[in-house]
């Protein structure tokens, strides 16, 4: 990592502002956004800056997903497993079979 840092300037800035974010999105203080926003929007870095520009257009949902303390991230990985499977299963099966793969068992 540090050989990246000293190679690569742009590297360590983005990475810089990379574990910024995370940090603010653990913490529990939404007041930090705008200064990353703006810290953000000042790098040279079209990919930081893109997804600076995409975080504005849902400022609210940003500000919410660090000061609340609810998520829901177990019903969208619950989702996502059954997509997975519906995927995997097309064509060969009828929906008897995904039905039994999706549903828990019944004793």
């Amino acid at each position: 990592m540090d050989r990246l840092k000293v190679s690569l300037p742009n590297f360590a800035v983005m990475r810089k502002l990379a574990m910024r974010f995370r940090g603010i999105l653990r913490g529990d203080d939404p007041s930090k956004l705008a200064s990353w926003l703006t810290d953000a929007r000042a790098t040279g870095l079209y990919g930081i800056k893109r997804f600076a520009q995409i975080l504005r257009r849902d400022i609210e949902a940003v500000h919410n997903a660090v000061s609340e303390i609810w998520s829901n991230g177990q019903t969208e990985e619950q989702i996502n497993k059954i997509k997975t499977l519906k995927r995997a299963m097309y064509g060969r099966a009828r929906t008897e079979l995904l039905r039994a793969r999706v549903l828990p068992l019944r004793v």
